[in-house]
C-alpha cells in the first residue's frame, strides 16, 4: 500500500483528554521557551549545514544509528524533532513504500522544507505534523518507533510529551533517545550549560513515564542511545 506525501498536518487532541485536564495538576516548565525560539523563523540552509555537516557525531554514524533502531519495510516511524529531515529521509527510504514516516518539529519552516526534499528525491511516505510543546500531535497506536535524536532536552514539558508519545505507539513500539553525555570532565561547556538533565535522569523520567528501557548501545561516544519499549498492559 502507498501511501502519498501530504501537505502538513496538525491532530487535535482527543476531547475526554480536554475534559480531564482541568482536574490534573499543571505539568512545571522543564526549560525556558528561549532554547527553541529560534527554530520559529529559521535559516533553512544554516541549519542544514550546522545539522549535517561531517564532524557531528549523529550526521558520521546516520546510518549506524538507523541500523540499531531495528527499523523494517513497512514500518511507520515517528520522527520528532524532525529538524532538517535527515533522519526522515533515512527511515523513509528504510520502510519503503509499504511504510510511512511522520515528521514532526514545533518549526513550520522546517516542515515545510522537509516536505519539500522529501518529495525532490522521490519519498512519497513522508507526512508533517507541526505539534506544540507539549503533545507530539500524532495519531493514537500508530507508530513502531518514535525517534527523538538531540530533541529531548529540548522539551519544555516532558511529562506531557512522553504521555502523548505512549499514547501514539503501538503496544511493543520502541522510544529511541539519542542525546548528549552530560559529564564535566569531557563534556563542553556548550552541552553542559544547554542540557538539561543527563542520562541518568532521562532514563529515571523516561521509566516514570511507562517505558521499559530495553538497551544503552555503546554506538556513540559524545551522545547516548536509549532504547525503550512501550510494554503490554499489565
Amino acid at each position: 500500500m502507498h501511501h502519498s506525501l501530504t501537505s502538513i498536518i496538525r491532530i487535535p487532541l482527543f476531547c475526554s483528554l480536554m475534559l480531564l485536564t482541568p482536574l490534573l495538576p499543571a505539568e512545571k516548565q522543564a526549560v525556558s521557551p528561549d532554547i527553541n525560539s529560534y527554530f520559529q523563523n529559521p535559516d533553512w540552509q544554516q541549519w542544514v549545514n550546522t545539522f549535517e555537516r561531517t564532524g557531528r557525531e549523529v550526521f558520521d554514524k546516520r546510518d549506524a544509528i538507523v541500523a540499531a533502531s531495528g527499523v523494517k519495510a513497512g514500518m511507520v516511524v515517528a520522527d520528532i524533532g524532525a529538524g532538517t529531515g535527515l533522519f526522515t529521509r533515512l527511515f523513509a527510504n528504510s520502510v519503503g513504500p509499504g511504510g510511512k514516516v511522520y515528521a514532526v518539529d514545533i518549526s513550520r519552516p522546517f516542515i515545510e522544507n522537509i516536505l519539500r526534499t522529501s518529495r525532490e528525491q522521490g519519498f512519497v511516505n513522508v507526512e508533517g505534523i507541526v505539534n506544540s510543546d507539549k503533545d507530539a500531535s500524532l495519531p493514537a497506536d500508530a507508530i513502531d518507533i518514535a525517534f527523538l535524536v538531540d530533541t529531548y532536552h529540548h522539551f519544555e514539558y516532558p511529562v506531557s510529551m512522553l504521555a502523548s508519545i505512549r499514547r501514539s505507539l503501538r503496544t511493543g513500539g520502541s522510544l529511541i533517545i539519542i542525546d548528549f553525555r552530560r559529564d564535566p570532565h569531557r563534556s563542553s561547556n556548550g552541552v553542559m550549560g544547554h542540557g538539561r538533565a543527563g542520562k541518568e535522569a532521562v532514563i529515571d523520567e523516561v521509566t516514570k513515564a511507562g517505558f521499559r528501557l530495553i538497551d544503552d548501545k555503546p554506538l556513540l561516544r559524545t551522545n547516548y542511545y536509549l532504547l525503550f519499549r512501550k510494554p503490554a498492559p499489565e
